[in-house]
């Protein structure tokens, strides 16, 4: 959405968790750190979220919820929200992308796109 009321921008910090991988059996463990960063001019809180898990094969997993770790918070104008969580791929390397479901203050329901990012175990890309 181009108006400038509803402007949520998204960024993705991950990580390779190898004490919770098993690479033997196709389980690579990720974390990801995200940041929510509210850029209109109206509070909106975040209802849900969207993922699009896509493995090294092109497997893809969709994953819908409530919130975001189990709150639904509400991001004031020049205000962030940053949480943890994580995701799991049978392959060394993965993407994901998706967005958040937001509502703002004036009642107008949006949607603040995730970019594409990447989870890949360090050096499986040259």
């Amino acid at each position: 959405m181009s108006d400038p009321r509803y402007q949520i921008d998204v960024s993705v910090v991950t990580r390779f968790l190898p004490d919770q991988s098993q690479p033997d059996q196709q389980r690579f463990a990720f974390a990801y750190t995200v940041t929510i960063h509210n850029n209109g001019t109206l509070p909106a809180r975040l209802l849900s979220r969207h993922w699009i898990i896509t493995d090294g094969d092109g497997k893809v997993q969709e994953v819908r919820g409530a919130g975001v770790i189990g709150q639904q918070p509400l991001i004031e104008p020049g205000a962030s929200h940053t949480y943890s969580s994580g995701t799991v791929l049978s392959t060394r390397v993965g993407s994901m992308q998706g967005s958040y479901q937001m509502l703002a203050a004036d009642g107008t329901h949006f949607d603040a796109p995730i970019a594409p990012f990447r989870l890949a175990v360090p050096g499986a890309l040259h």
